[in-house]
């Protein structure tokens, strides 16, 4: 018996030893290549989106680029792996992508069963639907009877599904893999309804062929919490991604912003002065430098500054802060403090 209590005893100090060295394993991998490789979505206006050159912007990115900027001191030493909705999370699951940061929506399903974990919101949605203007339709209530593209491997035909059931409404699902063949499909008019995130409805209308010929209709008939995703069994990398998008809302409630955030490290309010790293160690807890945060505001930007760059009311999509505004203005965004 006391050899088996010692036996036991050593599995489990040997499980222990393993799941430490995991902890650390992306961080040191990702240090070794010299760049954080970001999945992101296959071209969605305001979230990921490339230019002719290959250059990425979005909301999406904006984060990579935080992880980047807290692990290396620079936002540029990250690059970007296309993903289509079908194999984004098996790309995370193999290794291929260090971080999933693709308008992917948190649900328990996800959360447990696929071995990943998400590691915050940094962009609260809903499901919605986009019409022709030209069939005068002013509710999803009338859509009874209606074809509806969308993406495969996504929660957006669960919802419809419920949504139509619950409604006693038919409906025809076309469904394609790659987003932009859903908006080829729905703009050549192989269907009445595109359906998706709300956010995405708004900018994939901008690839449309006639954009102002189409309407979001107001119904909101999900709740879709989309964040940046990471693998289970890696702590320190989990807790590197969630307080990138942490240091960006708590800089914003501050008033810390990428032009003064040099300046407010004279500060003598003691949350900013732990935030840019001039009091406490809180970068050591992370494997980082205690600037991680300063670096990440000072490159990126504070959350209010990204989301308005990307796809806010001065932007073509002239999303309003909404929901996403601070806790403090009437929205969801709150972030724990650092102390």
């Amino acid at each position: 018996m006391k050899n088996k209590i010692l036996s036991a005893a050593l599995g489990l100090a040997v499980a222990g030893m393993a799941t430490t060295g995991a902890s650390a394993a992306t961080l040191d991998d990702v240090k070794a290549k010299g760049f954080v490789q970001c999945g992101v979505s296959q071209g969605l206006p305001g979230f990921s989106n490339p230019d002719a050159q290959g250059n990425w912007t979005g909301l999406d990115v904006d984060l990579c680029r935080g992880v980047a900027a807290a692990v290396f001191g620079d936002d540029t030493k990250v690059k970007f792996t296309p993903l289509s909705a079908k194999e984004r999370f098996t790309a995370l699951q193999s290794g291929e992508v260090d971080v999933l940061a693709r308008n992917s929506t948190w649900t328990m399903s996800r959360d447990t069963s696929l071995g990943l974990n998400f590691t915050g919101v940094n962009y609260y949605d809903g499901q919605g639907f986009m019409v022709r203007s030209s069939l005068g339709v002013k509710s999803a209530l009338e859509l009874s009877g209606a074809s509806v593209c969308t993406n495969t491997g996504t929660t957006t035909e669960l919802n419809v599904a419920d949504y139509f059931r619950a409604n006693k409404m038919e409906y025809e699902i076309v469904a394609f893999e790659k987003a932009d063949e859903v908006v080829a499909a729905y703009d050549a008019g192989r269907c009445d309804v595109y359906t998706t995130d709300q956010s995405g409805l708004y900018a994939q209308r901008l690839k449309l062929t006639n954009p102002g010929e189409h309407v979001v209709l107001p119904e909101i008939i999900s709740k879709e919490p989309l964040g940046p995703v990471v693998r289970q069994g890696d702590d320190q990398w989990f807790n590197i991604v969630k307080w990138v998008h942490f240091a960006m809302v708590n800089a914003e409630e501050l008033g810390v912003t990428k032009e003064n955030a040099e300046a407010m490290k004279t500060s003598e309010n003691p949350e900013v002065k732990r935030l840019l790293g001039t009091e406490g160690e809180f970068g050591t807890a992370l494997g980082l430098g205690n600037d991680w945060a300063f670096n990440i505001i000072s490159k990126v930007g504070n959350y209010g500054e990204v989301f308005d760059a990307n796809v806010g009311p001065n932007t073509d999509l002239a999303i309003a802060r909404g929901t996403n505004a601070l806790w403090s203005k009437g929205g969801l965004q709150y972030a724990p403090p650092v102390r």
